[in-house]
């Protein structure tokens, strides 16, 4: 039984992880489009599409872990 709190409480970590680089990314995404005519845009680009990769990792792993946890016998 203490095991599998500690899978669940792991597959939770990276679903709260997962939730503020869900606001970030496309924030920062948007924010790159909106200055398409700086120099920095396609760095700042690439920043976001790399958090909303981190975001859709995490969100992927903590359900996975969660099932895990659950279903795991």
């Amino acid at each position: 039984m203490n095991k599998k709190k500690e899978v669940l409480g792991k597959g939770v970590r990276y679903l709260a992880i997962s939730l503020p680089l869900c606001f970030i990314g496309p924030s920062v995404v948007f924010s790159a489009f909106n200055n398409q005519d700086k120099f920095l845009f396609i760095p700042v680009l690439i920043i976001g599409i790399a958090v909303l990769i981190g975001a859709g990792y995490c969100i992927f792993k903590g359900i996975k872990t969660v099932m895990q946890a659950l279903f795991d016998n």
